[in-house]
């Protein structure tokens, strides 16, 4: 997979693949805001700082994942493999580049925030060395509470 560092004109690319990835969540209860979004929220969030990778196969589009920098540390979210090529580890190269990306920033820590009641993704990053360090309620951005643990891992040079 070649995966590029996402500018504002790929936007429409980031939404597509985003779709269709959480499109199996659209009947979870809340049903996921990531399907809410539009490629205009997107643009508007990357101009205001947010950045993405997406990862291409034979120039095709198949995963993307978002995130902020802060100042210690890289938040990711939105972590997206189209339905066809998940399972074939393109989720931890995403994770290994948002990683690499931080350290060369100086970040040392690399957190996201996963649903409980999806606990294949808790797995993924436990598998690559997260660790739960909060569970608590939070609400997505149509309004929904939803129970979600806080993972973390610490980035070593």
């Amino acid at each position: 997979m070649n995966i590029i560092l996402a500018q504002i004109e790929d936007a429409s690319v980031i939404h597509n693949v985003m779709l269709q990835a959480f499109k199996e969540y659209e009947h979870a209860t809340p049903p996921s805001s990531a399907l809410s979004e539009t490629i205009e929220s997107i643009e508007q969030a990357m101009k205001k700082g947010e950045h993405a990778f997406i990862g291409f196969i034979d120039e095709q589009p198949v995963a993307m994942v978002r995130f902020t920098l802060s100042a210690q540390g890289i938040y990711f979210f939105r972590l997206s493999v189209i339905p066809e090529k998940q399972g074939q580890g393109l989720a931890k190269a995403l994770i290994a580049e948002i990683e690499k990306f931080a350290r060369t920033k100086g970040k040392t820590i690399s957190e996201c925030k996963v649903r409980m009641s999806v606990p294949r993704n808790i797995e993924l990053y436990r598998s690559l060395g997260y660790v739960v360090t909060k569970e608590g309620k939070a609400e997505n951005l149509n309004g929904f509470s939803l129970s979600v643990a806080t993972m973390e891992k610490q980035l070593i040079n």
